[in-house]
């Protein structure tokens, strides 16, 4: 969820010679393996486990360090175009929040990704997000409820949080206090794998 930007690398990584279905994950750093080799991500090893429980799938990483909910909203388009991706996970909203932005503007980004990704079908997996206590406990409560509210307006698959929120050890997390370390990377894989196996065709 850091602020800052790095320009867009999208990789795909392939869990058989053929795959007949693609996952796209649109998400920030957290996604982008910030901090450590793109391997030892959780996206990395998404595809490792797809391959070794031989589900016929390729992963494509369109996470970009410091992306918001706005940017994230402009480049999906583009994104669905080319790629055609059949699950979507959605993990975005945690720099918007880190910034202060409304939360009407950052639940109205977020619904017309998710339109955008039901008008190609493609299925979504959300996953929310929780700030740190000091950005005020009104502010906090609303940002949280937001991905809340979306999941069961649009009856999509739902992640409240990743590894313990705000309560995660220390020592998982990197020295800037935000990003998870690359011990922490299996955990996050199991956080999201709970919800995305039962998307598997």
């Amino acid at each position: 969820m850091v602020t800052f930007g790095f320009p867009l690398q999208i990789s795909a990584e392939t869990s058989n010679t053929d795959p007949h279905y693609t996952i796209l994950v649109f998400g920030d750093s957290i996604s982008a393996a910030y901090g450590m080799a793109r391997e030892e991500g959780w996206v990395s090893l998404l595809n490792q486990q797809l391959l070794q429980k031989n589900h016929n799938y390729q992963v494509i990483n369109a996470s970009v360090s410091g992306e918001t909910t706005g940017g994230g909203l402009i480049r999906l388009p583009k994104t669905l175009e080319i790629h055609q991706p059949d699950i979507i996970i959605l993990e975005l909203g945690g720099n918007d929040g880190l910034r202060g932005y409304p939360i009407y503007q950052i639940q109205e980004n977020l619904q017309g990704m998710i339109d955008l990704s039901k008008q190609v079908e493609a299925s979504v997996l959300l996953v929310g997000m929780v700030l740190p206590p000091n950005y005020g406990n009104r502010y906090t409560i609303a940002f949280e409820t937001l991905f809340h509210d979306l999941a069961a307006k649009n009856d999509v698959e739902f992640l409240p949080f990743l590894l313990e929120g705000v309560t995660t050890p220390e020592t998982l997390i990197q020295r800037d206090g935000i990003h998870p370390k690359p011990e922490a990377q299996p955990m996050l894989l199991n956080d999201i794998w709970q919800h995305l196996e039962k998307m598997l065709e």
